[in-house]
């Protein structure tokens, strides 16, 4: 994401109190992993980034791509309706989204659904948005849905309601919790949030880099090599990373692992896709752990709870971790998909029906932002789980999933290849 940082008050900082909650653990049981202090800065309970703060929009942390132009969920849409397309137009319709931010992501793809109600021909589309933040959910809530009511804490759906079209939509805490069916399962800039683990490669194999207290500055934190390996980092050697890994350096989230591995479950067995867009690489990056404040790159180690904390996503574990369950196309810059979407011509149609100067300049400005090279046009990348049948040929409609015999080529998949307008 473009990520523009935090405006948070010093009056509404949880730092301190993260940072004596960290250096009390660690003071009792050693250093931690990473993974631990991502996770405790960012979703602890009572002081975490993500719990306690309104990150996203103007006048939050960071700017995310739906908040910079109405093209880029207009797009997304599309392309979940072109896979229900080329998955013979299922009865029913599952919208996931992962990490939804304020909900304007899925606020655009739900105007695009009743836009084209036609093509859906009375399917029975249903919202489904997995969110830990308390905050964010009710926010999301106050923009996508009519009337909402909350359930309790211990409950799977905590909170539930109705579109303003009328669909019905649900929250929960987990991917895992969302019911089985026909899903698009939509992840934008989610997993790079993600709790990591880095690893070093040493002469005796991987170790972990850990963080613990300066042993000079018992205020601050500090990364530290271990010498002797971790569970996590016999893991890695064993099971997460390739034999043929040339990095000395890496970054791998083992939570975004099972998640890439639920979600490829599913959509083998129940049918459906997953888009996934963040920022990203194939497997060349390295370090690249590092945290956002003030519309400034923030030391991750300073003031824990007070900044949003990220890693590159790796889409080279994410292809191992999806395994033989599903077909992987991708990763593609952002700009190149949204390219290949068509966003263009989108521009046009709408700078023809915009008559006022200053949104006109708007749209430009935000087309510009998502897929000139020197913005987010190359930072992002776009990357899909598809069912194997998807890239055999094409349902007929009402078909379920399952094995069939030969047909014509399969569609392409939108985004991921150029599409000639005949």
């Amino acid at each position: 994401m473009s990520r523009r940082c935090s405006c948070t008050s010093v009056e509404n900082r949880p730092g301190p109190s993260v940072l004596r909650h960290l250096t009390s653990k660690i003071t009792a049981t050693g250093p931690i992993t990473v993974a631990e202090y991502m996770r405790e800065a960012l979703t602890n309970p009572v002081s975490g980034y993500y719990v306690k703060n309104d990150m996203l929009g103007a006048h939050g942390d960071f700017i995310t791509s739906p908040e910079i132009s109405q093209m880029f969920g207009e797009l997304i849409g599309i392309w979940c309706l072109s896979e229900w397309i080329a998955a013979g137009k299922p009865n029913t319709v599952q919208l996931v989204e992962l990490g939804p931010g304020r909900g304007s992501l899925i606020s655009d793809i739900l105007r695009v659904f009743d836009q084209l109600r036609s093509v859906l021909r009375g399917a029975a589309v249903s919202v489904h948005l997995v969110e830990v933040s308390p905050k964010l959910s009710q926010i999301q809530a106050e923009c996508l849905a009519a009337k909402h009511t909350c359930g309790g804490d211990e409950e799977l759906v905590y909170r539930t309601g109705h579109t303003h079209t009328g669909l019905p939509i649900y929250w929960y805490r987990s991917v895992e919790d969302v019911p089985r069916g026909f899903s698009i399962f939509l992840a934008h800039e989610f997993f790079d949030a993600l709790p990591i683990h880095k690893f070093q490669r040493t002469e005796k194999g991987w170790r972990e880099v850990m963080i613990d207290i300066h042993p000079e500055e018992p205020d601050k934190l500090r990364f530290v090599l271990l010498p002797t390996p971790t569970l996590a980092s016999t893991l890695a050697s064993t099971t997460l990373i390739h034999e043929d890994e040339k990095r000395q350096h890496l970054e791998l989230s083992p939570e975004g692992g099972v998640i890439v591995q639920k979600i490829a479950q599913r959509i083998a067995e129940d049918g459906g896709a997953a888009l996934i867009a963040d920022y990203g690489h194939d497997g060349t990056k390295t370090d690249t752990f590092r945290g956002f404040r003030g519309h400034k790159i923030h030391d991750v180690l300073e003031a824990p709870g007070t900044a949003d904390l990220t890693a590159d996503v790796d889409f080279s574990y994410v292809r191992r971790m999806a395994g033989e369950m599903v077909a992987c196309v991708g990763p593609v810059t952002q700009r190149a998909f949204l390219k290949n979407m068509g966003i263009d011509a989108r521009l046009q149609v709408l700078l023809r029906s915009c008559p006022d100067a200053p949104t006109r300049e708007q749209l430009v400005h935000g087309y510009d932002m998502l897929t000139s090279s020197e913005k987010m046009g190359s930072r992002f990348q776009f990357f899909s789980l598809l069912a194997h049948g998807r890239l055999a040929q094409p349902r007929k409609e009402g078909e379920g999933p399952g094995p069939r015999g030969r047909g014509p080529a399969p569609l392409p998949v939108a985004g991921f290849s150029e599409l000639s307008l005949q």
